[in-house]
């Protein structure tokens, strides 16, 4: 019971003021170009503090939902031109944790483009450090029960990160990183059935032994089998999903 009961944050007012909002811009029901009320009147119709509706519409503006005009005031987006990688946790929320097949398929394709990349060329920039820091994470793999769905999530995140690190590029693992609440939410549940956990750890395996080797071409060659082993299994996921809900 004291686990369930926590207190309730001051700050989830903003968060609900946020959620709302979202709705409502990726639904349509407030049109793109639309100017909202002043924060003042927001405010008071409904029913919460000043400082509340500027905290919520700045969380808007940083996913670029809206924009801040002088002299003008608020004005919705069209967030497919003007939204940044924070909107996509929102447009999962939006769809009730289903992914958008539109939105899965776009996911896929950032993911070839980049991730193939970083695997190349981590087989080339890697240093010591780096194939220490795999062999250790290979090794945790192993002691990995089946049954621990989220914590495989979490390592097999790991993985695709640290490649990204062992690229010495700065923006592929924050690139990634912004990515990361998405993909742990759908990966826990393909990591459910035991035989794509191995699947996928023998591949991870298959990789690091390219990047040891410095093998380049094998190396993009390995993500790409191995993103197109998870495309697969995740469109099956959510077809069963969809089965399931008719």
């Amino acid at each position: 019971m004291e686990d369930i009961l926590k207190p309730i944050r001051k700050e989830s007012l903003k968060d609900v003021f946020v959620e709302r909002f979202e709705e409502l811009i990726l639904s349509g029901k407030l049109s793109i170009g639309e100017k909202l009320p002043s924060e003042r009147e927001l405010a008071l119709r409904l029913g919460v503090s000043r400082p509340v509706v500027h905290d919520g519409l700045m969380d808007l503006v940083s996913k670029g939902l809206v924009s801040m005009k002088p002299r003008v005031g608020t004005v919705v987006n069209d967030y497919r031109k003007e939204g940044s990688l924070a909107l996509l946790n929102s447009l999962v929320n939006y769809h009730n944790g289903k992914l958008d097949p539109k939105l899965f398929e776009s996911m896929v394709e950032m993911r070839m483009l980049v991730e193939v990349e970083t695997a190349r060329l981590a087989a080339l920039r890697r240093t010591e450090e780096h194939l220490e820091a795999l062999h250790t994470l290979l090794a945790e793999e192993d002691s990995l029960e089946p049954g621990e769905p989220e914590r495989i999530a979490e390592v097999d995140f790991g993985f695709h990160h640290l490649i990204a690190m062992a690229t010495g590029n700065f923006i592929y693992p924050l690139l990634l990183n912004s990515f990361r609440q998405i993909y742990t939410n759908f990966t826990k549940r393909f990591f459910s059935d035991p035989d794509v956990v191995s699947v996928v750890f023998g591949f991870h395996r298959e990789l690091a032994a390219a990047i040891r080797e410095n093998d380049e071409k094998a190396a993009a060659r390995i993500m790409t089998r191995l993103l197109i082993h998870g495309r697969e299994g995740l469109k099956a996921m959510m077809a069963e999903q969809e089965r399931g809900q008719t």
